[in-house]
């Protein structure tokens, strides 16, 4: 099989990490590889903020708990359902004890889809080096925390996607989701 589509079918999501250490290199070339992502008039309106400092990912993880909390008082019964089973089988439930986060900054007005291009090649070159990944919505709750916003440089115009989390699974990659049949019209 094309080792492409071979890296796309074998991409989850990973929520229990060991805490090894990813090595630099193979960050960097991660990240290179988001940054050879497609981008409107080539504008390539994004960067990236790489957390791979314990105390700075712990200190994330105490300001977002309580937001996280919060938000999920109001969130729907199924997924309140869906999240206990996450939430009862990690310590961490928004950043997962990840040992990296990377924030993907954008502006501009194709940011949204360019930076959804640059997390997803993030995430399919993390997984051909076997280094798991997940993109975490709730991760970007603490983007209003005044401490948050200086560390990551965050300007009023930018926005952030992600995070990504970065680390080597404990134990194996988790088994695929089932996934619904594409739907196609063809003309």
């Amino acid at each position: 099989m094309n080792s492409v589509i071979e890296t796309i079918k074998k991409r989850r999501s990973v929520r229990h990490y060991d805490s090894k250490p990813i090595p630099k290199d193979i960050l960097e070339i991660i990240i290179d590889a988001g940054n050879l992502a497609p981008t409107g008039g080539n504008a390539q309106a994004w960067r990236f903020v790489v957390i791979t400092d314990e105390k700075f990912r712990k200190k994330l993880t105490t300001l977002a708990l309580p937001r996280y909390k919060n938000w999920m008082t109001n969130a729907s019964q199924s997924l309140k359902e869906m999240r206990k089973v996450i939430d009862d089988s990690v310590e961490d439930p928004v950043y997962y004890s990840a040992p990296v986060v990377v924030f993907v900054i954008g502006t501009g007005m194709t940011s949204d889809c360019d930076c959804s291009m640059v997390c997803e090649n993030i995430m399919l070159s993390a997984r051909s080096f076997d280094i798991g990944s997940c993109w975490v919505f709730f991760g970007q709750l603490v983007r209003d925390e005044q401490e948050v916003r200086k560390a990551l440089e965050l300007k009023e115009s930018e926005k952030v996607y992600g995070p990504i989390l970065l680390g080597y699974p404990k134990g194996d990659f988790p088994d695929s989701m089932p996934k619904k049949k594409p739907e196609i019209k063809w003309i």
